[in-house]
């Protein structure tokens, strides 16, 4: 009996820094967390490049992505929508 389960796929959201490569931007997030031994909120950011097939998103957008198989060296995630475009 075989069974084909699907993983569902975890979508991040962040903010587009960066779009100067072609079909790639940079997206940064920010993780809070509390400190165990100082009890203070904490803020954590990480950078992602994104594959951006068609180009959409600009620098300001808010974007939601997903992991998936690797593009390059770096490259690993894909851009699923823009959340929010940046006024200008």
């Amino acid at each position: 009996m075989e069974s084909t389960t699907t993983k569902a796929k975890r979508l991040y959201t962040g903010t587009v820094v960066s779009d100067k490569m072609q079909k790639t931007v940079v997206v940064t997030t920010t993780m809070t967390y509390k400190h165990p031994v100082f009890h203070k909120i904490m803020r954590k950011t990480k950078k992602y490049k994104v594959h951006d097939e068609a180009g959409k998103a600009r620098v300001g957008d808010e974007v939601e992505f997903f992991e998936g198989k690797p593009q390059s060296k770096t490259k690993y995630m894909y851009l699923s929508r823009v959340v929010k475009a940046h006024a200008v």
